[in-house]
């Protein structure tokens, strides 16, 4: 192709799009533009006419990119001047998101006895036997150790498995820590039961601990008590019922009034006027000598509670499902202002 035709195209060239742009860009720019073969031509043109051939051919490139800046620079311009904002209109909500409403119970619940001293501990999720149960004052035959409870990972002499509990955090800090020990193990836990809108194969809970010299049963329940009507409000009461929990003795089961019917019955609390919160009781001794403890010169107590049954209860959550489906809809309902 000659160079007085190029010059012609180029001179009625029109770019009215990116694709035109592109295109442009490709024929006359790319790699295999057509001003090649002019560039690729000098070596066949008389001595005496190189120089000046060579000029026009440079003119042709430095004319093309020329074109080529002038349209981007005026595309570019039409399409922000499209999508310019009008700064007339009224201003529209900002999209907020919202933090998941295990997480907000999860944070209230640490904030709560962050301050009464509980400092917050964490541990693997895979655990030994040890510290998931024989520490913990599980009998080699107690049905917790069997497979419809406990997800196996490893069976035999180094037999490993999805924790069950948190507690297993707890035996870490008893035999990492000397006493006095206050402290709370929030975490996810797993156990192998049928997924449904009241069980799941994994959940949340949040376990406390306290071991010093001289605690007693009844500073477990004044903390309880103090938790309580920190998270349910100022009127809320407690009780406890007889309990067994094989590294707890004595155990006990903690109920709350409930908050909808102020204890006088409803379908919620099946008429009874009371909730279930939690499980608790004084440390075992046999729990504090596997962990390196003097059970004769220290006492101590420890609660567990699962986050989702909190969550139910204050967010009147029915079924356990919604918490792991992340679904839009249900997690929108908890953006700040909502609740």
């Amino acid at each position: 192709m000659s160079i007085e035709i190029l010059s012609q195209e180029l001179s009625q060239v029109q770019v009215q799009d990116e694709h035109a742009l592109e295109q442009f860009r490709i024929r006359f720019l790319g790699s295999k533009n057509v001003l090649k073969d002019l560039y690729a031509a000098i070596k066949d043109i008389p001595n005496e006419e190189k120089r000046s051939y060579g000029q026009q051919v440079n003119a042709l490139k430095e004319r093309a990119e020329q074109i080529y800046h002038e349209a981007k620079a005026a595309l570019t311009q039409t399409l922000q001047s499209s999508h310019a904002e009008d700064l007339t209109k009224p201003a529209g909500d900002p999209m907020v998101g919202a933090h998941h409403p295990l997480s907000l119970i999860r944070r209230e619940i640490i904030e709560i006895f962050n301050k009464i001293g509980f400092v917050v501990s964490e541990g693997p999720e895979i655990e030994d036997d040890w510290h998931n149960f024989t520490a913990l004052n599980f009998p080699p035959e107690h049905p917790a150790r069997d497979m419809q409870d406990t997800f196996f990972i490893q069976k035999g002499a180094n037999e490993l498995a999805l924790r069950t509990h948190t507690s297993s955090v707890q035996v870490r800090v008893m035999e990492n820590q000397a006493p006095p020990i206050r402290t709370i193990s929030p975490g996810r836990v797993y156990r192998n039961e049928a997924i449904s809108a009241r069980a799941h194969c994994f959940f949340h809970q949040v376990e406390g601990l306290y071991i010093d010299k001289g605690v007693s049963f009844a500073d477990l329940k004044q903390t309880l008590l103090y938790f309580a009507q920190a998270l349910f409000g100022p009127q809320t009461q407690i009780r406890m019922r007889p309990s067994y929990f094989p590294f707890t003795e004595p155990s006990a089961e903690v109920d709350v009034s409930c908050s909808l019917c102020n204890a006088q019955g409803c379908n919620v609390c099946k008429y009874t006027g009371w909730l279930e919160i939690m499980g608790c009781g004084m440390v075992d001794p046999n729990v504090l000598e596997a962990c390196g403890i003097d059970s004769n010169e220290y006492t101590g107590y420890a609660f567990g509670m699962g986050v989702e049954r909190i969550a139910q209860l204050k967010y009147r959550v029915t079924d356990l499902r919604l918490y792991s489906e992340n679904d839009v809809r249900f997690l929108k309902q908890f953006k700040p202002g909502m609740l």
